[in-house]
């Protein structure tokens, strides 16, 4: 039973037990899906569609196909990168050693450049390509005449068998797709995620300089909530100066991927807390009876009513005057 099937059966089906009485069968109003059921079944034909459509594709390109060796000096990376390279990584020395030791026993997948000929370009297999132009070996590979849609899904196909993507990697790389003008249909594919999730990635991955996510590297342990933490947290007034100090130190570039992020995590959270206290205002009788308080794009006054009662609603009456003078001020120092 499919995970679609087994959502229906639990939520939509009609009990086997129910009597089979016409009559009472035509009496019994037909169920309708509740908002959040429709959602979730949706969101799972669709993952269950993109894995399968990946799945078939991978199938494809593997059937009946011939391994050859190339030179890695003739291969180019894809179009679209996914991954972010991380300066420590002890998963890849372990690659090194194991491909020294036992040799390349899984074959990439290239394409023929279709801008250079006589050269390639990966579609997955790049960290093992790479350990083996270390190493100055030739690459088992297998060659096929993909389209660039054909390339970026069975790219997204290698990260679910084998290391996933960390979350600002699939976040970056799906961007990068979109910007390339790949439908999202495409995109969901290679990522096999749906609509809403890649909306998630893509909107996060607006929000973070890609400069910065590459310093930080992939993260692997972290998820959503945190790089949405930080998209959020750029905005706020003086972290960019601070996350410039932080990035630019010894301890940030000794750091694994995952330290660092928490380095710059750490390194927001006095900056935000500053941000939210704000800036109090008093009265010209020094009784202080608001404050104003910063957060981001957005500004907020609030007064004391017990030390300005009915002031708060005075400023409120007056807003379009306020705004005119302001305009006026504005214009006059153009």
């Amino acid at each position: 039973m499919s995970r679609k099937d087994a959502i229906n059966s639990m939520f939509l089906q009609k009990p086997a037990s129910v009597s089979a009485d016409p009559a009472a069968v035509a009496k019994r109003p037909e169920r309708v899906r509740s908002g959040a059921i429709a959602a979730m079944g949706s969101s799972l034909e669709e993952l269950t569609q993109g894995a399968r459509a990946a799945a078939k594709l991978h199938e494809q390109l593997l059937t009946g196909d011939h391994v050859i060796a190339l030179d890695p000096g003739a291969i180019d990376p894809s179009p679209i990168a996914d991954r972010l390279l991380a300066d420590v990584d002890p998963g890849f020395d372990q690659l090194v050693a194991s491909l020294e030791q036992d040799g390349q026993q899984v074959p990439i997948l290239v394409r023929p450049n279709p801008a250079v000929e006589g050269r390639y370009q990966v579609a997955y297999g790049r960290r093992r390509l790479r350990a083996l132009a270390q190493l100055g070996l030739p690459v088992k590979a297998i060659v096929r005449p993909l389209s660039d849609d054909e390339l970026v899904v069975a790219q997204g196909r290698e990260n679910l068998d084998r290391a996933d993507l960390s979350f600002i990697e699939k976040a970056l790389f799906a961007k990068r797709l979109e910007d390339a003008g790949y439908d999202r249909a495409v995109i969901m594919a290679a990522l096999s995620t749906d609509k809403s999730d890649l909306s998630r990635y893509i909107a996060i991955a607006r929000r973070i300089p890609e400069e910065l996510a590459r310093q930080i590297g992939p993260a692997a342990k972290a998820g959503r909530s945190r790089w949405s933490t930080l998209a959020e947290g750029l905005a706020t007034p003086g972290f960019t100066s601070r996350l410039k100090d932080i990035v630019a130190s010894e301890a940030f570039r000794a750091a694994n991927s995952d330290t660092r992020l928490a380095m710059v995590l750490k390194t927001l959270l006095p900056v935000a807390d500053r941000a939210a206290k704000g800036e109090a205002w008093s009265t010209p009788e020094g009784r202080r009876a608001a404050r104003v308080e910063r957060r981001g794009t957005q500004t907020a006054i609030t007064f004391d009513e017990k030390r300005v009662p009915d002031f708060a609603v005075f400023v409120a009456g007056r807003l379009d005057e306020l705004y005119a003078e302001f305009s006026n001020e504005q214009g006059d120092s153009q």
